[in-house]
């Protein structure tokens, strides 16, 4: 167990001690220490419902301390606010891109600060020192386009542009790179390193073990609301860290998925479905894939390569232009996502925020949403029965807070997903399609979903699982389907002799025959 180590010889710029957040029924956090330095990249880290953003929280004035104290630069404070935070040099970027998609990009880089001529907003000067402020951040877009016209990945960037119009002491990044791509994320830590080199601190929570230890100059590590400790990240071994955030030996996760590839999957009888040629224009061209019982197939293939867009035909989210899909040897139309439900088709999408819970229901009604709409308005569950099938899932799955009356926008990320997952389960399906189903959550709830995901395919069920990392698809599928541009470029059947590389270099040839 890592334990504290000395404070380097210098005047913190942000002291947080004793923190204490208290909520109904729950303490969020207890008596957690955290200290931030200039020039230095501070990772927090933990699992979900660790205490993260509850930190960041208190430390923006979101959140009311029921025990503690915040120093910032020498001064005792208690901020009402993040706007009251960012004038005394505190700057937040949170994981949700919090922007106006209908303003223009310099409107939502130089909000709150837009130069006036008099009563009224300088527009040629607004746009002027928003292209400088996104110049820092090496991005070369017209600042006087809309906003929701560009990727999540660049409005993504622009958050991050407005949050340094303040001469910011403190920079917290919380999940900075989970919309940002390879050559993207490179373009953010050169931005981060150069703000480093300037004095400034920066707190940054990442979920992505690779980029906390290339960036990062120490580690905080929560668990359970409570500091576990703080390590310099070069003295903090990876099996550590993973040990500390979750509370067990890293070497259980390389158990998870074990042998997958390896189980025998009959591939001789129907197809659970079958999709022979279908495509959408401008979305994804014309693939083939079949998918029996207990199988399961990944999907990989880099940002934009169509992965989405494949999978929600497959869930009737989207409707085909050409081809047929077959349900057990029988053509059917999926016309709806209803329409794939009652066929034994769900989908659980990669934006659980936007199209996956309903951030004001309560966990109980966005687990009954799935079963209830299968069954139809005139035919409500039963109380009882709700109840018993809310408690079995919240108990297989292990979704904290146990309460089912709780709304679920006040979960973490990691145990909304698994909301997301019991909805879907709860209507008993033949086919789960899961988009992104481990993306932004901690390696501990990661695993659980994973061995969830080993256990279904194992009692029968069919899983086609899409993740960015090849690791994961690697470790958990049977067969993986290869997207690129938009199309399907190639089938593998995995085993021990494939690896990432071997998908990688799958991708990057310059044409490859696709086959079934």
């Amino acid at each position: 167990m890592a334990t504290p180590t000395d404070a380097p010889p210098r005047t913190p710029v942000v002291e947080m001690t004793g923190i204490t957040i208290t909520f109904p029924g729950v303490r969020a956090l207890d008596d957690v220490d955290v200290t931030l330095y200039p020039g230095e990249v501070h990772a927090l880290m933990g699992e979900n419902g660790a205490g993260k953003s509850t930190l960041i929280k208190a430390l923006t004035g979101v959140n009311t301390l029921t025990a503690g104290r915040i120093v910032v630069d020498g001064k005792e404070v208690s901020f009402s606010g993040p706007a009251e935070a960012q004038e005394a040099g505190v700057a937040v970027v949170f994981q949700e891109v919090n922007l106006c998609a209908n303003l223009s990009v310099a409107e939502n880089v130089m909000l709150g600060h837009e130069p006036t001529t008099g009563p009224f907003i300088s527009w040629r000067a607004m746009r002027q020192q928003a292209k400088e402020h996104l110049a820092r951040l090496h991005l070369d877009i017209d600042p006087s386009s809309t906003l929701g016209s560009h990727t999540i990945a660049t409005q993504q960037l622009c958050a991050i542009a407005r949050a340094l119009v303040v001469d910011a002491k403190v920079l917290i990044l919380d999940e900075p790179t989970s919309s940002l791509d390879k050559d993207e994320v490179a373009e953010l830590f050169a931005v981060v390193r150069e703000l480093k080199s300037t004095g400034v601190a920066i707190l940054f929570v990442s979920h992505f073990l690779d980029q906390v230890y290339e960036i990062s100059d120490r580690m905080t590590v929560l668990r359970n609301g409570r500091l576990v400790g703080t390590a310099l990240t070069q003295d903090l071994p990876r099996s550590e860290l993973i040990s500390m955030m979750i509370g067990k030996d890293a070497a259980e996760l390389e158990s998870i998925g074990g042998g997958v590839h390896d189980s025998g999957v009959s591939r001789t009888g129907e197809p659970v479905l079958h999709a022979i040629g279908i495509s959408k224009r401008g979305s994804v061209e014309a693939y083939d894939l079949g998918i029996h019982p207990g199988e399961i197939i990944g999907v990989a293939g880099l940002l934009g390569s169509g992965r989405t867009e494949a999978a929600r035909l497959l869930a009737g989210v989207d409707r085909t232009d050409t081809g047929t899909l077959k349900v057990k040897g029988a053509e059917t139309r999926l016309s709806s996502p209803l329409a794939a439900v009652h066929k034994g088709i769900v989908y659980s999408t990669e934006d659980r925020k936007k199209e996956g819970i309903v951030g004001d229901l309560t966990v109980r009604e966005n687990i009954a949403l799935a079963l209830q709409a299968s069954r139809g308005a005139w035919r409500p569950i039963p109380r009882k029965e709700l109840d018993e099938i809310v408690e079995r899932y919240m108990e297989a799955l292990d979704i904290h807070p146990r309460n089912p009356g709780m709304l679920i926008k006040n979960l973490s990320g990691g145990n909304q997903q698994k909301v997301l997952l019991a909805r879907w389960l709860a209507t008993a399906p033949e086919l789960l399609i899961l988009d992104e189903p481990t993306r932004g959550i901690d390696v501990g709830t990661k695993a659980e979903i994973q061995r969830l995901v080993a256990q279904l395919a194992g009692q029968g069920m069919s899983v086609v699982f899409i993740s960015s990392e090849l690791e994961e698809v690697l470790r958990l599928s049977h067969r993986i389907m290869v997207m690129r541009d938009r199309a399907k470029i190639a089938e593998i059947d995995n085993g021990p002799g494939v690896t990432a590389a071997t998908i990688l270099s799958t991708i990057a040839a310059q044409k490859e025959e696709s086959h079934v």
